[in-house]
C-alpha cells in the first residue's frame, strides 16, 4: 500500500529526530557559571542589575534614598513586581478606575504592576526592594521625572549600557 509506505516513512523520521533529541540531552551543554551584578547610579539612589540582560526576565535591587521617588511612569512592554526587603516606601499606582492611588509597601507581601500602568516608587525612609520583571524592553515613558530626565527607549538604554561597561 503507497499510504502505508509513506506512513512508516514518516514515522521512522519521527523516531530518527527522537533518538537525535535523545542524544543531544546526553550531550554537554556550556552553563554559564560565572556570577553577574551591575550597579547604576541614580539621582534618587541606585540598582543593582543581578540578572544579564540576554535573559529573558529582569532582576534587581532597587536601593531609594530617604525623601527621593522615582518617575511617574509606565511602559509599552515591560511589567514588574516589587517586594520592600528593607525601610519604608510608597508605590504611587494607577488604581481599578485610573486614579493615582498611594499604597505602603508592607513587609512580606509583592506588588505587581501591568503593561500601560502609570506607578511610582517614593522613598520614607532609605529602603531597598527587590524588583522582578520581564526583560528591559521598550519604552518608559516618564510623566514626571524630578530629575528632568526623557523617556527611556530602547536606544537610550543602548547606550547607557554601554558607557557602563
Amino acid at each position: 500500500m503507497p499510504g502505508a509506505k509513506g506512513a512508516s516513512g514518516s514515522s521512522l523520521f519521527c523516531v530518527k529526530m527522537a533518538i537525535s533529541s535523545m542524544a543531544n540531552l546526553d550531550s554537554p551543554k556550556k552553563f554559564n557559571t560565572k556570577p553577574y551584578v551591575r550597579k547604576i547610579e541614580k539621582p534618587w539612589g541606585w540598582e543593582i542589575h543581578f540578572v544579564p540582560d540576554d535573559r529573558p526576565y529582569m532582576g534587581k535591587i532597587i536601593h531609594i534614598n530617604a525623601g527621593a521617588r522615582l518617575s511617574l511612569q509606565k511602559h509599552d512592554q515591560k511589567t514588574e513586581s516589587w517586594y520592600l526587603m528593607s525601610g519604608r516606601a510608597k508605590l504611587i499606582w494607577d488604581d481599578a478606575d485610573g486614579n493615582l492611588v498611594e499604597t505602603d509597601l508592607e513587609p512580606g507581601k509583592g506588588y505587581s504592576c501591568e503593561v500601560g500602568q502609570r506607578h511610582r516608587l517614593a522613598g520614607v525612609t532609605d529602603c531597598d526592594i527587590i524588583e522582578v520583571s520581564t526583560p528591559e524592553i521598550g519604552t518608559t515613558y516618564r510623566l514626571e521625572d524630578d530629575y528632568n530626565r526623557p523617556d527611556e527607549t530602547p536606544e537610550e538604554r543602548e547606550k547607557r549600557n554601554k558607557s557602563i561597561f
